[in-house]
């Protein structure tokens, strides 16, 4: 049987005057996973995580969550919570204020004992008394996630949620976000950062100029044949270089007239070049024959990333170049 769905819309559009922000976008998200949203600047993101949170109405199509259709009036069922465009804060108020001030809004109430557990899952507790107005991005965003979970929602909105996080809060909140979809949330988050997705999401929905151009498991994203970059790091770089000129399938990238050596590999044995997995197969065969030892082998721009690069550029060719 197919899992339940927390987001289920069909041919949604929206404008904005002239501007077509969305432009019959369907998505599905599935309740107990995390799903990324992802598309360069104005590519509809925010319109879309807007609707879902009941900031806007489409102006054609359907929207069904948590089984609940949404009609033409801005409004978002029972069970949702989130933030579009960093979490609204009263930055004169502390941690636990803001916190209480929300619930009391929400009609349960100063909860002291809940907000104090949200501010411990989010890992603010040390600063529940600080005024929001001092914190850092990474700290209003971890306060914006706590607010949200008072609400103990069925489905997480969130737009760019690791933005301004360091390294522990970065984990800190992946592991926030990881319990819950363990759980049974539902949790849609758009992000810019590729490794954040790869970290966090089972899904993924690509938007470009207001259009779905991929939504599906993100390993199927990342899973195409495609020409990429590597970095290789060997014990002889000068027989590298001749193997992997000789290795068919297998391109030493020209930097062109003026440019020098590609990023990160300035004063270094590194060699960059450009192949598909069964050309690198071989060439790496051919190195460990020659008794070359390869110490390092990456993409230099991993393969999600690439794709979607790949998708969006493609998206904003002309019709005639898209074939």
């Amino acid at each position: 049987m197919d899992a339940p769905l927390a987001v289920r819309a069909r041919g949604i559009t929206k404008c904005f005057g002239d501007v077509v922000a969305l432009d019959g976008v369907d998505l599905e998200v599935t309740r107990g996973r995390i799903h990324g949203l992802v598309g360069p600047n104005g590519a509809g993101k925010t319109t879309l995580l807007g609707l879902l949170l009941g900031l806007a109405a489409a102006d054609r199509g359907s929207l069904e969550i948590l089984r609940t259709p949404v009609g033409r009036a801005p409004a978002a069922p029972d069970g949702v919570a989130g933030f579009v465009d960093g979490p609204g804060l009263y930055p004169s108020l502390t941690a636990r204020q803001n916190l209480a001030a929300l619930a009391a809004l929400r009609g349960g109430g100063r909860n002291g004992k809940a907000v104090a557990d949200a501010l411990d899952r989010v890992g603010l507790s040390d600063v529940a008394d600080d005024r929001a107005g001092g914190f850092s991005l990474g700290m209003r965003q971890r306060l914006g996630l706590a607010a949200a979970l008072l609400a103990r929602p069925r489905l997480l909105v969130l737009d760019e949620p690791a933005n301004g996080l360091d390294p522990a809060g970065k984990r800190h909140v992946h592991g926030v976000l990881h319990r819950l979809a363990a759980q049974g949330t539902a949790v849609v988050l758009s992000s810019h950062r590729m490794d954040d997705l790869e970290a966090l999401c089972s899904e993924v929905t690509v938007l470009a100029t207001g259009r779905v151009v991929f939504s599906g498991p993100l390993r199927e994203l990342a899973a195409g044949d495609r020409e990429l970059d590597y970095r290789l790091l060997t014990s002889d770089p000068a027989a590298a270089r001749r193997t992997a000129a000789a290795t068919p399938g297998v391109r030493l990238p020209d930097p062109g007239p003026g440019h020098g050596p590609a990023p990160g590999t300035e004063g270094s044995a590194h060699l960059v070049l450009r192949a598909r997995v069964p050309a690198l197969d071989a060439l790496v065969a051919r190195l460990v024959g020659d008794g070359v030892a390869v110490r390092e082998l990456a993409p230099v721009v991993s393969p999600l990333e690439a794709a979607f690069l790949a998708l969006t550029e493609q998206q904003r060719q002309p019709e005639g170049a898209r074939r």
